[in-house]
């Protein structure tokens, strides 16, 4: 049965997303804690990384392993026992379903008529941004960079002229492939790398792309990575830029240096400097 503060009038259970710690085991509610000591069966990416947080915390409740390549069984398996009592879905660290396991399950429960409800917890998009100094009011989360450096440019291109804040997550070894794409495709914007998050060797890298590549090029990379990277310049602030085009382009430069040298003052990239030269040569009447 659902735990008495959580029951709902339903006969069925009710499946609970239990937040769990990214690194540090105290960054954990005490209503997960109730929730993982009262329902019957926990559903876990990881079981032994689970079965540290549950030890700790003197918590014995039974375990059933749920992760990316058994998801398409245990679905089916989950409904049913579902109908009997309550689960709680725990993903390796963080929210359950934010790049981990989980949307199959929820969804499939939510069809199903069966109530799903957050146990809010730790996530490692948000404490990036909250910590990057970048502007938080808006963001775009992207998930993990692709793998492919093809693949991953398309992503970066696709973004390229989004204003929001940028958050993706990138493993130790890409690192700086990921981030030499993001230079030539976004420019040399501000950015914050989050390393090992609520770790004992947390790190945040703040400052230029370029920066924080000659940073990691003189230090090894390890651990979790989370980017946090500024978004495209605002409509205003292209008008300013079309208006130093101008400017430059008055003063006798040639297109190509007028570009090179706002590609060098702003970090933006050549092509995108090109099209707001286009402009203001319209805006200068030239």
């Amino acid at each position: 049965m659902a735990p008495l503060s959580e029951r709902s009038a339903q006969p069925i259970g009710t499946l609970y997303l239990v937040g769990t710690p990214i690194g540090n085991l105290e960054d954990i509610t005490m209503r997960a804690l109730r929730i993982l000591r009262e329902v019957p069966l926990i559903a876990a990416e990881d079981t032994r990384q689970t079965r540290k947080l549950l030890d700790r915390y003197d918590i014995h409740q039974p375990l059933i392993s749920y992760f990316e390549h058994n998801e398409a069984e245990r679905v089916k398996l989950l409904l049913a026992r579902l109908r009997d009592g309550d689960i709680a879905l725990v993903s390796e660290a963080g929210m359950p379903g934010i790049s981990d396991p989980g949307y199959d399950l929820v969804r499939a429960a939510i069809d199903a008529g069966i109530r799903v409800v957050p146990i809010p917890g730790p996530s490692a998009p948000i404490a990036a941004l909250a910590a990057s100094g970048l502007p938080t009011d808006q963001f775009l989360y992207v998930g993990f960079l692709p793998r492919r450096a093809g693949e991953r440019r398309k992503l970066l291109e696709g973004v390229r002229d989004e204003p929001r804040t940028l958050i993706a997550f990138e493993a130790p070894h890409r690192l700086l492939d990921s981030l030499g794409d993001a230079l030539h495709t976004l420019g040399n914007r501000p950015i914050a790398v989050a390393r090992e998050l609520t770790k004992l060797h947390e790190e945040f890298v703040r400052g230029t792309i370029q920066e924080v590549i000659e940073h990691f090029q003189a230090s090894p990379v390890r651990g979790e990575i989370t980017l946090v990277v500024g978004g495209a310049p605002s409509n205003a602030l292209s008008l300013d830029l079309g208006q130093r085009l101008a400017e430059l382009s008055q003063s006798g430069l040639s297109t190509r240096d007028a570009v090179a040298t706002l590609t060098r003052e702003t970090g933006l990239p050549r092509r995108q400097v090109y099209r707001l030269l286009l402009g203001a040569r319209k805006y200068a009447k030239m």
